[in-house]
């Protein structure tokens, strides 16, 4: 188990350090140069000329790539001259507010699926069954931005039972004093993931029900819910460890159409507005934060399964 980890550690590593090559060559691939791709167009040439000599950009390739690391390292992003902050800076005001809004989603997802693809797999091939895999199909195909604009046009238009946007505040604390804003956008995110949740859930249940200790445990005469919580729940859990593991990235970048629809002021709004306004700055910044989250993710459900399942031993 060690030296499994310490081989995905390393590979993991390897995988940091090949994003971090191919953002310092897009950096070198802007518009004009990495001087006049970040500055923008109105710079004018003396700005442009000492901001290469100031950044190191007039020095090799490999020295500029040197100083790029070890930036990186110490926690510098960049600058962003659209907002004129760090990039660190913009991260840290926006990723918690992000976070909240995904895990909770998230966690109102796990609540549902779970049970719901745990009884669809008791129930299957019953019109339970039926109704629940196609509302499923319905609300895992259609496209986020539909979703929630038909969530506002029903509950907040057509009802008025709930406001249309995003609580808005600097803080984590100032976005969770308006619970009710939050129900749009945490529903909006969490209908898409228990549809593909409970799916996950549904096949890996139906493969752990014909297991041979599924067959002894209902020959010993168990209560059939003890079946379910003590042998079925535990061993259908491993294609959901892997999801919650790879949705780190969503946690720390943040749900993108979500939040621009409902102007939820996270990570996702955030790299929207880059986009639009070409902070390359904050676009690149947050390219390597969230490669890193997404390798951790990785590492991350890798461990779990071992910890869930003791039959899983990595050799």
């Amino acid at each position: 188990m060690t030296a499994y980890l310490i081989r995905r550690f390393l590979q993991a590593v390897a995988v940091v350090f090949g994003v971090t090559v191919i953002v310092f060559i897009i950096i070198h691939e802007l518009p004009g140069g990495p001087a006049r791709g970040l500055l923008g167009p109105e710079a004018s040439t003396y700005q442009v000329h000492q901001f290469i000599v100031q950044n190191g950009y007039n020095q090799p390739l490999i020295v500029q790539y040197g100083r790029f690391i070890n930036q990186l390292v110490h926690g510098n992003l960049g600058y962003s001259y659209h907002y004129n902050e760090t990039v660190v800076a913009l991260l840290e005001q926006n990723l918690p507010k992000s976070a909240v809004l995904v895990g909770l989603a998230y966690l109102v997802a796990l609540i549902i699926a779970i049970p719901l693809g745990i009884m669809q797999a008791v129930r299957r091939n019953s019109v339970t069954d039926y109704v629940a895999t196609g509302a499923s199909f319905v609300a895992y195909s259609m496209p986020t931005f539909w979703l929630g604009i038909l969530l506002i046009l029903g509950f907040s238009i057509g009802w008025r039972l709930l406001p249309p946007e995003a609580p808005q505040g600097a803080t984590v604390a100032a976005v969770l004093s308006d619970p009710q804003a939050m129900i749009l956008p945490v529903a909006t995110l969490a209908l898409v993931s228990i549809a593909a949740f409970s799916r996950f859930m549904r096949s890996s249940a139906i493969e752990t029900l014909v297991q041979d200790y599924i067959r002894t445990a209902r020959a010993m005469g168990l209560p059939e819910r003890t079946i379910l919580a003590r042998y079925l729940l535990r061993n259908s859990l491993l294609p959901i460890i892997t999801l919650i593991g790879l949705s780190l990235p969503a946690t720390i970048s943040g749900a993108v159409i979500t939040e621009s629809v409902f102007n939820y002021p996270g990570m996702g709004l955030l790299f929207y507005t880059a986009a639009t306004s070409h902070d390359f700055p904050v676009l690149l910044g947050s390219t390597v934060v969230i490669a890193t989250a997404t390798v951790l993710g990785s590492l991350l459900a890798d461990v779990l399964y071992a910890v869930v399942d003791p039959r899983v031993r990595y050799t």
